[in-house]
């Protein structure tokens, strides 16, 4: 497959079946969102193939547990791969490296692109095609704890993981402990492509409850921390360090999305000691939350002051709820979840149909999104707003 007109850099995301599944869409879209072009590819699998994904996290046993994650679509076809017309890959986490690095055509393009000298990531299980490759001995590398005595035995210097947080850079290879590591992973990839951050001395707060969409605000909350701004989570009635349970939202064919259970997100900030001036903009996640945060006249009190402020106001899928309850649409171009067309224009925004799901728009200081699909244009155009730019060298 040929680089893309115009892109700065291009990566293969490497996946497979019941890859974890922040380790492959926060990287994914976090990329896209930074000005890089990213093909996601799958050995048996073409673009527009879907790969199931794993959400894994610890539930206080002797090992993490694993629920079934959202339908992750490939946009480019394995076979089709000319290693040559790539700047790097990346390698996705959770159970798919096990089986990965028993594919010979895998284990070959990784070993084609570290012998070329390109970037080469992996995060978490994934560091088992770099021992399958052979291309760690000698090498600096981190991985989930579990992983150290094969990595050990395939010649690594490995680097005991401190939590499950931590990445180690050794030459063009970058390798992470888990997605709770992900700002820094992502940064440090976004390094190795040559990218150069400037304006992200900036603060911003999310507007986070219970059953808000799992995506919706991991993926734009470890992006934004990955460019090095200051991000926040807080939640009515709860403080730093508690958690919100999350729903996956997916498209399965059916008249309306299925929900599943996500990963439970951790609070950074106490909501009864907030000061909303604090902050440079703000971010509202969709799922399920909005609908009952939209009776909160706390949330409301805060998005009013945001508003009023001409603040910059980022909002997807449900989240727009909050925003009609808020009364701040009134002559806004808006668009939302097509489920939540109503709502926005009785609060008497013109609405915009985001066709395809991935359209979002800007209209002064507001962005909104119809859905997660649509993260980075998203987050692209809130990074817009804020005077956040990625250059690349």
């Amino acid at each position: 497959m040929a680089k893309e007109a115009g892109a700065h850099r291009t990566v293969l995301l490497l996946c497979g079946d019941y890859m974890e599944d922040y380790e492959v869409m926060v990287p994914f879209q976090a990329l896209q969102a930074f000005g890089i072009s990213v093909h996601a590819v799958c050995p048996g699998k073409k673009a527009g193939n879907v790969c199931p994904t794993a959400i894994q996290y610890g539930c206080g046993h002797q090992t993490y547990s694993e629920f079934r994650g959202h339908n992750f679509t490939l946009n480019a076809t394995f076979d089709e791969i000319e290693f040559s017309e790539y700047d790097g890959v990346v390698i996705a986490g959770g159970r798919s490296g096990e089986y990965l690095a028993t594919n010979a055509s895998v284990v070959e393009l990784v070993k084609k692109l570290h012998v070329s000298g390109k970037l080469i990531a992996a995060i978490c299980h994934g560091q088992l095609i770099l021992a399958a490759a052979d291309i760690i001995k000698s090498r600096k590398c981190t991985a989930y704890y579990t992983l150290g005595p094969v990595l050990i035995s395939a010649g690594a210097s490995w680097v005991e993981p401190n939590g499950l947080v931590g990445t180690v850079v050794d030459g063009n290879i970058i390798t992470g402990v888990t997605y709770r590591g992900h700002p820094e992973y992502i940064a440090q990839l976004l390094k190795a492509l040559g990218g150069k951050i400037s304006g992200a001395d900036k603060r911003i707060l999310f507007l986070c409850g219970d059953y808000m969409e799992d995506y919706e605000v991991t993926v734009p909350f470890q992006s934004l921390q990955a460019l090095g701004c200051h991000v926040d989570a807080v939640c009515p009635k709860k403080k730093a360090g508690d958690l919100c349970p999350t729903a996956v939202h997916d498209f399965d064919g059916d008249q309306t999305y299925s929900e599943k259970p996500g990963h439970t997100f951790t609070l950074t900030a106490d909501f009864d000691c907030l000061d909303a001036t604090s902050y440079d903009a703000l971010v509202i996640p969709g799922g399920r939350s909005p609908e009952y945060l939209a009776t909160n006249k706390d949330v409301i009190a805060i998005v009013k002051e945001f508003m009023e402020s001409r603040k910059p106001v980022a909002s997807i899928c449900h989240g727009q709820q909050i925003l009609a309850a808020a009364g701040v649409l009134e002559g806004r171009k808006c668009t939302a979840y097509p489920a939540v067309k109503l709502n926005v224009v009785l609060a008497g925004a013109t609405w915009r149909e985001p066709s395809p799901i991935t359209r979002c728009f800007t209209d002064g200081n507001l962005v909104t999104g119809a859905a997660w699909p649509g993260h980075p244009e998203f987050i692209s155009q809130l990074m817009a707003l804020l005077g956040i730019q990625v250059s690349f060298s």
